[in-house]
């Protein structure tokens, strides 16, 4: 909630681009922005993850390893925001792909943090780069997200219209395995310990 419609402050109608779709980030937010009336599209590293991604609502599935999520967004018109938990080698190619006056919300650099980017782009296309982490903020600050989640979330998933998506369930002895799992990348959704 705080980085696609606090942050991003996606709006009906508008197109937003998802990056590690298949994540449990992702999944959640390809969900709420199908929810909210947004036209969605998402990267993920296979074709398995891409079609679990549409099977969740995203409009188009692009398959990074195959595919140039860049060309495809701008030749659809563009993202009006840009969730991004890549990093450096994409924040380039996000300005790139970024219509006139988007959001791009960065809250991961799993593939680097610093970038060289053209700010004469982002001058023109008056971008607004923003981060965001949940961790440092105030316990205030992430009650009243909560609460915001709560008043525009929870409708969504009493209408059916969001549910988490779980890849696999270990016992917490097994954690190492379940951190093996997630090392591997190919799961989809969340990766939950239980007691």
């Amino acid at each position: 909630w705080a980085n696609v419609f606090e942050s991003g402050a996606l709006k009906p109608g508008e197109t937003i681009l998802i990056h590690g779709g298949s994540s449990g980030i992702g999944t959640t937010a390809i969900q709420m922005a199908k929810a909210h009336g947004a036209r969605v599209f998402i990267t993920a590293g296979s074709a398995d993850k891409c079609a679990a991604c549409e099977k969740l609502g995203a409009d188009r599935a692009i398959n990074y390893k195959t595919e140039d999520f860049e060309a495809i967004v701008r030749d659809a018109g563009g993202a009006d925001v840009i969730l991004d938990m890549v990093g450096a080698p994409y924040l380039a190619k996000n300005i790139n792909a970024a219509k006139p006056l988007a959001r791009i919300v960065s809250i991961a650099q799993l593939e680097g943090a610093t970038a060289e980017i053209n700010l004469m782009l982002v001058m023109l296309k008056r971008l607004t780069l923003t981060g965001s982490t949940l961790r440092s903020r105030a316990v205030a600050e992430k009650a009243r997200i909560a609460a915001e989640v709560e008043r525009h979330v929870w409708p969504w998933i009493e209408a059916g219209k969001l549910k988490p998506v779980f890849d696999s369930t270990f016992p917490l002895a097994d954690a190492e395995t379940a951190m093996n799992r997630l090392a591997s990348s190919a799961h989809i959704g969340k990766i939950v310990l239980t007691a």
